[in-house]
């Protein structure tokens, strides 16, 4: 199989983790070695480890097999700001053969690596370069989150459009609640059926629960919503 699909939102705290957790539990309950990948992430913790991300870490415990912080996040950022920002503030250097490289590493040990993105489509890593402009390179599968609320069809049209014009395909979408009510919410689901490319692979509500509720929980809530036959796992 060896399959490797890239997970987009439409703007920064619409979902990717939760979306991304429920699409690797489910992948687990069904037999299917996929492993969360998380290139660059902002916002972390110091440990005695060292810095660590709590979506890598969530991304991490969902996988399907054993690997390490390092293996799933190679880039690690302490404030929680646009990559580019945060890596001049730590005098690093984002470099797409260490994306890449990281990738590769994680093919060789799963069935399928599940690439959660950071931020929206066009998040900068320096002055010149995009993490698109990496999926782009890769010639990633695109599974996108909309993030439902007030705005969302914009969103979620304009990425759709940018993606495709990068030459990548949406195989497949997921709309997730982020606000305990939502008006209007099943018109725009109806519109986002509609309007966008790639098939529905899941609505997930509203849950009110925080990261460690996430890990105690270990995201068995979240698969359900899920249809995995959106990603032909199994060819």
């Amino acid at each position: 199989m060896n399959k490797a699909y890239f997970v987009a939102g439409t703007d920064t705290d619409v979902g990717k983790t939760v979306c991304s957790c429920a699409l690797l539990n489910a992948a687990k309950q069904a037999g299917i070695a996929m492993v969360g990948y998380k290139p660059i992430a902002s916002g972390s913790d110091k440990t005695a480890q060292g810095l660590r991300n709590s979506d890598a870490l969530l991304l991490q415990q969902a996988s399907s097999i054993v690997v390490t912080y390092d293996e799933v996040n190679p880039y690690t950022f302490y404030r929680p700001v646009s990559p580019h920002i945060a890596a001049t503030e730590e005098n690093k250097a984002i470099k797409f053969s260490v994306l890449s490289e990281g990738l590769a590493a994680l093919k060789t040990k799963s069935e399928c690596v599940l690439i959660e993105g950071a931020g929206g489509w066009r998040v900068p890593i320096n002055n010149g370069d995009y993490l698109s402009s990496w999926v782009k390179q890769e010639q990633l599968p695109v599974i996108l989150v909309v993030g439902i609320k007030l705005g969302c069809l914009n969103h979620a049209l304009l990425t759709a459009e940018a993606i495709q014009a990068d030459g990548l395909t949406i195989v497949g979408w997921i709309a997730n609640q982020v606000h305990p009510v939502t008006d209007n919410y099943a018109e725009m689901i109806t519109w986002l059926e509609q309007q966008l490319p790639g098939k529905k692979i899941a609505e997930i509500p509203y849950i009110s629960m925080n990261r460690q509720g996430m890990i105690d929980n270990k995201h068995d809530h979240f698969a359900k919503y899920i249809d995995l036959t959106v990603l032909n796992l199994g060819q």
